[in-house]
């Protein structure tokens, strides 16, 4: 019964933090490219090697300092960011599954990144506009990752095992971005951020649950419940978008 309860929460965890990680560093990459091939790669290296610096400093700053929180208070306010964080993705998910969204587009948005740039006009000497704007995009993805990670592997009491996992996906998106020399427009986004968010929010009804001191079925082995009944919960709201009144798609990158 341990090693199964334990085998449970860590697939959770894992699987939250990895599919999180590499839905933003997909995101990430499309800007890096589009300031690489339009701007210069210095700029843009620049840009991400900064990002993921002032990232790994707030993991490393913050991550210790929740070690010393209360566990049942930890996890009551981490179950509650979660359940926001959690519902949020769903909530784009189900839109976009649903028709009444624009699917999140990878090409599109790495064209707009690329007028965007070209509009700024050229710079003498080094290239602020660049760097800030791979740094931006690098900084603000990751930062979901940074929370994730923060919030999944504190509570859970692995930290480390979030932080690896996070650095695994980031690697694997950088590889198979530097295969295919492009932006990744054909990862199934969409169904990843759905993932994501039905994971977020079991983690985040269990912690509720254990910070207000309910005891759960099988302890941790009860997180597989919560995925399935979410997992249901979400394809029936699918469902019922579809066959709702008639859609109007709104174009949304985020």
């Amino acid at each position: 019964m341990f090693a199964t309860t334990v085998s449970s929460g860590v697939i959770v965890l894992v699987g939250a933090v990895f599919l999180a990680c590499a839905v933003e560093m997909v995101e990430a990459l499309t800007i890096v490219f589009a300031v690489g091939h339009t701007r210069g790669w210095r700029s843009a290296f620049e840009g991400v090697i900064a990002a993921i610096v002032a990232l790994v400093a707030l993991v490393a700053a913050f991550g210790p300092a929740l070690i010393h929180v209360p566990l049942s208070t930890l996890r009551l306010i981490v179950g509650g960011v979660l359940l926001i964080f959690g519902m949020q993705w769903l909530r784009k998910a189900v839109l976009r599954s649903s028709g009444l969204k624009a699917k999140h587009d990878e090409d599109a948005i790495y064209e707009e990144t690329v007028a965007e740039l070209r509009a700024s006009g050229q710079t003498i000497g080094r290239d602020r506009v660049a760097f800030v704007m791979a740094f931006k995009g690098v900084f603000l993805e990751g930062l979901e990752v940074v929370i994730t990670v923060l919030t999944l592997g504190t509570s859970a009491h692995r930290l480390g095992l979030a932080a690896t996992t996070a650095g695994i996906a980031l690697v694997l998106v950088a590889v198979m971005g530097a295969i295919v020399s492009k932006q990744l427009s054909s990862v199934p986004e969409n169904a990843m951020k759905m993932s994501v968010g039905i994971l977020l929010v079991s983690y985040g009804t269990f912690w509720v649950g254990e910070g207000l001191k309910v005891t759960w079925p099988g302890n941790d082995g009860f997180l597989a419940f919560f995925v399935a009944m979410y997992t249901l919960v979400t394809w029936g709201l699918v469902g019922l978008a579809k066959s709702g009144t008639p859609k109007t798609k709104v174009e949304a990158h985020a």
